[in-house]
């Protein structure tokens, strides 16, 4: 059975509690929040969706985070009161799961809990393996979305990465995009492709449903274990770069990170790529 625990009911955890309900692809969502009949009312809320969106997915609600325990995935997302967990008050909370569950994969849904993932690392020695950010996977799903709409593509046609740190040290690895199973560059030119980097600041952070759906894919994936490749905010200590963490491309277990992959950069992109690790240092 496959339970994801969800912390914070706020409009990400219950964007993510519904993707993942109406995906069908795990058992149980557990939506975890302070203010428990918020999360009680959302819980509901999805469950009574069900029979329309015909799916079998348990949806509970708790308060505490005892709830989190036994968990194969705890997502970390937003308070319904306070916004995403992060900072000093994301660390206490953390610190209480990391003390609850010693094994599970931690999963940082948002766009502002890069500094919380490197100090779930370095301040409570969480193994590098158990923790992964979905908010690039996002950022790449925005990149493709607008460049589909310059080319008037599907986004289905377009494989575009992305890597580093966004906004500031994101890079969009052009180099290895492709359109319509070729190389990038046969159909956007290079201006078109330097207007679209030049927008990269402006779609970070991603909107409560890209998370969400970006969150809901890792989650599964951590669950039930996947082939595929995501970018995901990983640390790069076992790459010689200690205490570094920046988007690059992964691959999934069951439990956690199986292997961190150097994601396929020009000459220029990987120098960009490289400026981003101070973050995280």
């Amino acid at each position: 059975m496959s339970i994801v625990a969800i912390i914070g009911a706020g409009a990400l955890g219950g964007a993510l509690a519904h993707s993942l309900a109406r995906r069908n692809r795990v058992d149980e969502v557990r939506l975890i929040d302070p203010e428990g009949r918020i999360a009680e009312g959302k819980a509901l809320d999805i469950l009574e969706a069900s029979p329309i969106e015909q799916f079998s997915t348990r949806i509970t609600a708790a308060a505490t985070l005892a709830a989190c325990a036994g968990a194969d995935v705890i997502v970390l997302a937003d308070l319904a009161a306070g916004g995403e967990i992060a900072g000093e008050p994301g660390l206490a909370l953390l610190r209480q799961i990391v003390r609850l569950d010693t094994s599970s994969p931690l999963l940082f849904a948002g766009g502002a809990q890069l500094d919380l993932m490197a100090r779930a690392a370095g301040e409570l020695h969480v193994p590098a393996r158990r923790l992964i950010g979905s908010a690039p996977f996002a950022l790449e799903s925005a990149v493709r979305a607008v460049t589909a709409a310059l080319l008037d593509a599907s986004p289905a046609d377009l494989a575009i990465g992305i890597a580093g740190v966004p906004p500031r040290d994101a890079v969009i690895a052009w180099s290895a995009a492709t359109a319509f199973r070729q190389p990038i560059a046969a159909v956007l030119a290079a201006h078109q492709q330097a207007a679209i980097t030049s927008r990269l600041p402006a779609l970070w952070p991603p909107s409560p449903y890209a998370l969400a759906s970006a969150a809901a894919r890792i989650a599964e994936s951590l669950a039930n274990g996947s082939r595929r490749r995501y970018t995901c905010f990983a640390s790069l200590d076992g790459k010689g770069r200690r205490g570094a963490i920046a988007a690059v491309p992964v691959q999934i277990a069951k439990g956690g990170i199986e292997r961190t992959l150097d994601p396929a950069l020009s000459p220029r992109e990987r120098t960009v790529f490289e400026n981003g690790f101070g973050y995280a240092s």
